[in-house]
């Protein structure tokens, strides 16, 4: 699915590509595990430029985004002093290489596999709001004064509450970080009263606030874990009920491929 590479023979272009290929593939398989991108699935998929600031002709800017199923992947950020310094210049709590997947791709599905279906668009704006608002003025409005006042009363972060397409983006990501943080504990063969026992496979289930409930749960847990080797927590974030509904609609529509 990756149309253009960075300049390989610059710097180290070669190995940044190869760890955001490395992130691609990882949450590309989540998806697979519900069905999403493989046999069977003929819906549009995906397209991704993996560029870099630096190459034999000089430097350039390239902002990460989707734009109508094109997705661009800025791979300096492989580097993890440079997405460190970023994370702490934009405020946030987490950013990895998977997490831009996740969010990008958040933008992809719902431009090109749910809006389109019928239904989705005005169940979306009742949870979400309307996001045929001014994008570009509320992201201004975001970066210079910066989050509303309890905003993270129905946000999962502050940047989603920016606009209604990144509060879906950021929304998406979470759900794939929850199932996920599920998935590699249920396959690293430890155990929890929340799963229901050996064999569970959190792509199967179902029920949208026990998986967020369960996630959550081993999300605080590991926070401890990381806690007791001087470390940062692995999930560093509020669910209130307001965000649990929207991450269980995510949830719900990302059940079928479609």
């Amino acid at each position: 699915m990756t149309e253009v590479i960075p300049d390989t023979f610059h710097g180290e272009n070669r190995e940044l590509w190869a760890e955001a290929e490395a992130a691609k593939r990882w949450v590309l398989a989540n998806l697979a595990r519900w069905g999403w991108f493989i046999g069977g699935d003929s819906g549009p998929k995906p397209v991704f430029h993996m560029l870099a600031e630096q190459g034999r002709g000089g430097t350039a800017s390239v902002i990460m985004g989707h734009d109508d199923g094109l997705v661009t992947i800025n791979v300096m950020e492989a580097d993890p002093a440079q997405r460190a310094q970023r994370r702490q210049a934009l405020g946030e709590k987490l950013r990895t290489m998977i997490g831009h997947f996740r969010h990008e791709l958040g933008h992809f599905f719902f431009f090109k596999r749910f809006a389109p279906q019928q239904g989705f668009t005005d169940s979306f704006r009742a949870l979400f709001g309307d996001e045929r608002g001014d994008y570009d003025k509320a992201l201004e409005t975001h970066y210079s004064k910066g989050p509303p006042a309890g905003w993270d009363e129905r946000h999962v972060t502050e940047y989603a509450s920016s606009h209604p397409h990144e509060d879906w983006a950021e929304s998406f990501a979470h759900v794939l970080h929850l199932t996920d943080i599920i998935d590699s504990f249920a396959a690293a063969g430890l155990s929890s009263p929340s799963l229901s026992g050996a064999g569970y496979d959190a792509y199967r289930e179902t029920d949208p606030e026990r998986l967020i409930f369960t996630g959550v749960e081993l999300g605080i847990a590991l926070n401890h874990v990381n806690r007791s080797m001087g470390l940062g927590d692995i999930y560093p974030f509020v669910v209130t009920p307001p965000i649990r509904e929207k991450l269980g609609f995510v949830h719900t529509w990302l059940q079928k491929p479609i």
